[in-house]
């Protein structure tokens, strides 16, 4: 079918149903959509057979949804409306949540209904949850919805006959501030992590800290310290370390208030956005063990081992890596490396993998040109260490999505094992970037020249099918997000233990020495750099003013022609 999608915003559910419907054989043109947007021109001009809304915030004017079948998806379970759904799943602490596909009409998340589907509510922050189990709920949800339209026959249910048994939603009103504020004074951690979580992407909990006003995004548990509540206790990795009523979290980023009328702000490591207003704080070292059965506590960076397999977990905030997170996670791989195993695995437990340079963190730096450049660096030095591993192989475990350089991260591995509803994006165009991360030495290695050529001109979103299809993929893990650990960790012992994988480390370290002889990783990342290099420090290259649209939060002007040309192999 000819299908339209039309979204706020090409965000992350947007990507995944566009590359799970590409899979099908559909063909897909994406509109983005504001409130001044001629949605009826629009849809005359697309002419579809359907129209599908993965992500959408204004109304569909009757003048499209009466001539057209429009999905509208709705990230909640039969009977819930509202805008806020999957804030209200994490703040009540539900246990299933839900994902329903609505036919559009005069009334918000009132249509007759195509689909629905159920999912688990796992105990993490809502943008995981929204891109792992909402989303497994949302595409087995609309590929339903979307069969059932094609197929002619099928007619969906009004909301207005369903038994009281089969809503188990309800209307809801939006999760305004009020609802979201933390009374440090009382409130335990349990309450105080999952107010934090319901808020963590965006809008984050409205707070006031240090004389301040701040949005604190992200929130994790801490048992053993303790202090008068509210007060700030410590710092770790640029988290900041809160008291509660009867123990601490965790918050790892703050953002200013957006002033009427101003830019959107930046979301910064909670001790780099105080600065000079940060009191004089304990710094306590990040624990690199698993601390599973001892008190709960953060860190970023995590190693553990089960015989001869080494796993090194990382999860930093959006998959944005600074320069700071990629020279921590550099010491933590050279530690795993010390080690006696045959096997390291890199990668989360689930969500994102790495989507590369931080952005943000860029943006806020006295100098984003001289900033630009030591985060690349870091990325680069990290990548290195992964391709010149030679005496063991390394795993790159995606639970979670992968972009530009944290695509190029993954690819430096010997092995590339993706969670089957992992999206990928290895291209740097969007951001009018070059890339380096020694993208020119794996990704043509792996896909081929024309395919590496066509992957980042196009900059289209892939599943990892597809990846798999071009060789950006090693192995597909078929399993809800929560299982990818259990699952990786499984394969990864099998794979240490294999008769073969001496054979195969000792090939691999040839193949290094060869490709080494025959160009030195040294060319391909002067290469790279030399590119990078004129595109950070000329002001004038469109980089800077699109890495200040993207963090900043600006609306697109208009639909980015690539999302309306074919995908690779298409």
């Amino acid at each position: 079918m000819r299908i339209l999608l039309i979204a706020g915003a090409f965000n992350s559910l947007t990507q995944r149903v566009y590359a799970e419907l590409g899979e099908r054989g559909h063909h897909l043109s994406v509109e983005l959509v504001t409130r001044e947007t001629p949605l009826p021109e629009v849809v005359r001009r697309h002419s579809p057979d359907l129209i599908v809304a993965p992500m959408l915030k204004t109304a569909v004017p009757r003048e499209v949804w009466s001539a057209r079948t429009c999905l509208i998806v709705h990230p909640g379970p039969v009977g819930d409306r509202g805008p806020s759904s999957v804030d209200w799943a994490v703040h009540l602490g539900a246990e299933r949540w839900g994902v329903t596909v609505l036919q559009a009409n005069d009334e918000m998340d009132a249509g007759d209904i195509w689909a629905a589907a159920d999912c688990p509510v796992p105990e993490v922050g809502k943008s995981d949850l929204y891109r792992n189990e909402i989303a497994d709920a949302a595409v087995e949800a609309v590929l339903s919805a979307v069969a059932r339209v094609a197929s002619g026959t099928h007619r969906p249910q009004p909301q207005t006959t369903l038994p009281d048994a089969a809503r188990t939603g309800r209307p809801r009103p939006p999760f305004r501030q009020e609802l979201r504020r933390i009374d440090w004074r009382s409130d335990p951690t349990d309450t105080v992590v999952r107010k934090l979580r319901a808020a963590d992407s965006q809008p984050g909990v409205r707070d006031e800290l240090l004389g301040d006003i701040w949005h604190l995004h992200g929130g994790h548990p801490e048992d053993t310290l303790t202090g008068r509540p509210g007060e700030l206790l410590a710092t770790r990795c640029g988290a900041i370390c809160r008291a509660t009523a009867d123990g601490a979290v965790w918050i790892p980023e703050l953002r200013p208030p957006r002033a009427p009328g101003e830019p959107g702000t930046l979301k910064l490591p909670a001790t780099l956005a105080l600065g000079n207003r940060l009191p004089p704080l304990p710094e306590l070292p990040a624990p690199l063990g698993p601390g599973d059965d001892g008190p709960r506590t953060w860190s970023d960076i995590r190693y553990r081992e089960d015989g001869a397999a080494g796993f090194l977990e990382f999860s930093f905030p959006g998959g944005a890596m600074s320069t700071g997170h990629c020279r921590r996670l550099l010491a933590a791989y050279r530690h795993a490396c010390a080690r006696p195993t045959s096997v390291l695995v890199l990668g989360g437990r689930r969500d994102f993998f790495s989507n590369g340079i931080h952005l943000h963190v860029i943006e806020a730096a006295a100098d984003p040109a001289e900033e630009s450049w030591a985060n690349i660096n870091a990325m680069d030095d990290l990548v290195h260490a992964v391709l010149t591993t030679t005496d063991r192989l390394v795993v790159a475990a995606l639970g979670g999505n992968a972009a530009a350089g944290g695509a190029m991260l993954a690819l430096a591995a010997d092995e590339v094992w993706c969670r089957s509803a992992v999206v990928l994006n290895p291209h740097y165009r969007l951001m009018g970037l070059y890339g380096s991360e020694y993208w020119t030495y794996t990704l043509p290695g792996r896909a081929g020249p024309e395919v590496a050529g066509q992957l980042t001109a196009r900059a289209l979103p892939m599943t990892a099918a597809a990846g798999a299809r071009l060789g950006l993929v090693d192995r597909i893990i078929d399993c809800p997000a929560q299982d990818f650990a259990a699952q990786t960790g499984r394969l990864a012992a099998r794979l240490a233990s294999a008769p073969a994988t001496q054979a195969r480390i000792a090939t691999k370290k040839a193949a290094r020495e060869r490709d080494e002889a025959e160009r030195p990783l040294a060319a391909y990342r002067e290469h790279e750099l030399d590119r990078m290099h004129r595109i950070f420090f000329d002001p004038d290259e469109p980089y800077h003013a699109l890495r200040r649209a993207f963090v900043r939060k600006e609306p697109a002007a208009a639909t980015p022609s690539h999302l309306n040309s074919p995908p690779v192999g298409a």
